[in-house]
């Protein structure tokens, strides 16, 4: 045993220095950098079993949705009972399985081309929620008014309408009535029975009392940011959001062919919130990633606060007409629940296996690309079977 007598004070010193970096360095939180570069960990140095997290890949690349890779076949095809349904913004022939688990920032595991640029459907709702938060951390917007006091071009106008907040926007409770860039409310998801003639004069509910998933009120959730943003959302979505995470230069937003307005004499596209008809976003897995772990740490990117905590609860947040579903973010503490997977997890969705799982207690980030939905709770599952 080596008495600390004969040591040296100089060699003490350089023992204490290193042990001080050491510690200094294994607590500073991670972030990638901009660009392609993001560093890999071991499985079992970030808390993982290596062979069950491997086993975990190996299940979503054997669980491959089924919906075609011409997706222009696969979204005529999943909404062909919507009458007059028909694509009306730009799709893309889909890649296969990819996807990516973050933990404490780092790759653990990687599967599938994560730089090719996919369509991802209603995951891009989330993306919209969180331009909302730009404008609500600005003060731009006050959750509980009624939209029609920041939009007076008609959308809002009658009795119905005029009590939309948005709350309900943001939540899927507006039950909005009304026709926007061409597309019927009542014609999105329609009942499965009756006709057209029942969906257009059905009883309309109160706001905020009803949950309803439907892109045409989405859109309209995007339309009203334009009118209060006064700039096209991808660019905000780009300056505030993509670019300060270090996000690449493929990612692109979409609207319609025909969702474009004037705003201060300058005309700009309304942006979907989805790929039902085509357009939304599309982007990398990695893109995905950077954005999943941008709420893992609570808004926060190398120190600089992007969107606010308190937007991120507000987005988690369960809502009172489907606690498993807040601000277009689903969550686990209504009647979807995961086996093993802890409640405090929330996750993106989006039509054809498209997901981002965020644990903010865990600082772990799961993203999955056309991963079969039946098999969506066992891959989580697997990961979380896999952490030691």
């Amino acid at each position: 045993m080596i008495s600390l007598r004969s040591i040296s004070l100089s060699a003490l010193y350089l023992i204490l220095t290193l042990f001080t970096l050491e510690t200094a360095t294994s607590q500073v939180t991670y972030y990638p950098p901009a660009g392609t570069e993001w560093d890999e960990r071991s499985p079992a140095r970030l808390g993982f079993n290596a062979d069950a997290l491997q086993q975990a890949v190996e299940f979503a690349l054997e669980n491959e949705n089924s919906v075609e890779r011409d997706l222009r076949i696969a979204i005529l095809r999943a909404f062909s009972r919507e009458p007059y349904h028909e694509l009306a913004g730009p799709t893309r022939h889909r890649g296969g399985p990819a996807g990516m688990v973050i933990k404490d920032g780092y790759i653990a595991a990687s599967w599938g081309d994560i730089n090719r640029v996919d369509m991802t459907f209603s995951v891009t709702k989330s993306y919209l929620s969180t331009v909302a938060g730009i404008a609500w951390d600005r003060e731009l917007i006050d959750l509980n008014q009624t939209v029609n006091r920041y939009v007076w071009d008609r959308t809002f106008d009658g009795e119905h309408n005029s009590k939309v907040t948005w709350n309900h926007l943001l939540n899927q409770s507006s039950d909005w009535s009304g026709t926007l860039f061409g597309l019927e409310d009542w014609g999105d998801r329609p009942p499965r029975e009756g006709g057209i003639d029942e969906w257009r004069m059905r009883e309309l509910r109160e706001p905020g009392t009803h949950y309803e998933y439907n892109d045409v009120r989405v859109n309209l959730l995007a339309y009203s940011l334009l009118q209060v943003l006064r700039e096209p959302l991808p660019q905000v979505l780009k300056r505030e959001i993509m670019d300060p995470i270090g996000a690449s230069t493929t990612w692109r937003w979409f609207g319609y062919d025909d969702s474009w307005t004037m705003v201060d004499g300058v005309k700009m596209q309304s942006v979907s919130g989805g790929g039902h008809h085509g357009g939304g976003l599309f982007i990398n897995t990695t893109d995905q990633a950077r954005f999943g772990l941008l709420f893992a740490r609570r808004g926060s990117w190398n120190g600089e606060q992007l969107v606010s905590g308190e937007w991120i609860d507000r987005a988690k947040e369960p809502s009172a007409p489907n606690p498993s579903y807040g601000y277009m973010w689903w969550t686990l503490k209504g009647d979807t629940q995961w086996d093993g997977v802890p409640d405090h997890v929330y996750y993106a969705a989006g039509f054809g296996g498209n997901y981002i799982i965020v644990d903010e207690e865990n600082d772990l980030v799961i993203v999955t690309r056309w991963l079969n939905g039946s098999a969506l709770e066992e891959f989580i599952g697997r990961v979380y079977r896999s952490m030691r």
